[in-house]
């Protein structure tokens, strides 16, 4: 596995014979590959349909999030869904690009074929990778205690759309069994967990010391509105007419890394304004972000030269 250190004080950078800026061979991601001080962080929601394979000549790193993988090369693609997660290593894309998966055990082989002694386990429960190594990642979530809490939160939430609030909890259930290889280009996120796709890549961004983070295809969500995701109704993404969700955790994941980075510049890229954006956006003082601006697609192309 290829432990990139993302501790600025751990210079993952050197100069080249012209004076540019390179990652080192260490880091993996190839010979003479450009070092940038600038982040791209590329989320799903509808508002980045204009940002193709034919735009991707880029003067930034660029940070993707699940299946952007599909449409576009980048340098570092984030995963926390198991279902994602194994799509993204079956497919072999990590093996020219750093992945960052959350949850990421590697466990010998051997465990994920015990744990199903003495259990008769549905072969729809059980989602395998076809070729079997003595290495192996296993997540899920387990059917019968899903049941349990699908059925507190209808409890506690009646005005819901109950078959939609089903399908979202029941996304990844069963257990997912990864076979990996010992040298991938897979890393262990250890901070932050439990966060969405879009929030743990842009940290991942601070972490690794870019100073300028641009993010686009982050659109927020509202439940009374129609699911906002250019993957939806695809294979490991919610169907076509689901529902959005309530934003209120990415917004506060977003406050969290803007706080805690206040020396890094983002720019916000085509916000979706559904609830007087600007509004939740606040510092502990109850100001704006100094370090928050919002920039259109056009601006966005001039500044990271955008082909």
């Amino acid at each position: 596995m290829n432990n990139l250190k993302l501790d600025p004080a751990d210079r993952e950078w050197e100069y080249d014979g012209d004076g540019q800026k390179i990652y080192k061979p260490e880091a993996g991601y190839g010979s003479k590959t450009p070092y940038y001080d600038r982040a791209l962080i590329v989320g799903n929601g509808e508002s980045r349909k204009w940002f193709t394979e034919k735009q991707y000549d880029v003067r930034a790193t660029v940070w993707g999030c699940n299946a952007v993988y599909r449409d576009i090369k980048v340098d570092n693609l984030v995963a926390v869904d198991y279902g994602m997660q194994q799509e993204i290593y079956t497919s072999g894309y990590w093996r020219d690009t750093q992945c960052w998966f959350t949850n990421w055990s590697i466990l010998p082989s051997e465990v994920g074929d015990m744990m199903f002694m003495g259990y008769d386990i549905p072969e729809s429960f059980v989602h395998k990778t076809p070729n079997r190594t003595d290495r192996c990642v296993i997540s899920g979530k387990d059917p019968v205690t899903l049941q349990e809490k699908i059925e507190v939160a209808m409890k506690m939430n009646p005005d819901l759309d109950m078959v939609d609030l089903r399908n979202k909890m029941e996304k990844d259930v069963g257990v997912w069994i990864t076979y990996v290889e010992e040298d991938d280009n897979i890393n262990n996120v250890d901070f932050p967990v439990g966060w969405s796709t879009g929030n743990t890549a842009i940290h991942l961004a601070c972490q690794s010391g870019a100073e300028e983070v641009y993010i686009v295809g982050f659109d927020l969500s509202t439940y009374d509105e129609p699911l906002n995701n250019v993957y939806k109704g695809t294979d490991n993404y919610l169907s076509s007419d689901a529902k959005g969700f309530n934003s209120t955790n990415w917004i506060n994941q977003m406050q969290t890394v803007f706080t805690e980075y206040k020396d890094v510049k983002f720019y916000w890229v085509d916000p979706v304004d559904r609830f007087g954006q600007e509004e939740f956006f606040l510092t502990d003082q109850n100001g704006k972000f100094n370090n928050l601006s919002y920039l259109t697609k056009n601006s966005l192309c001039d500044k990271l030269n955008i082909l």
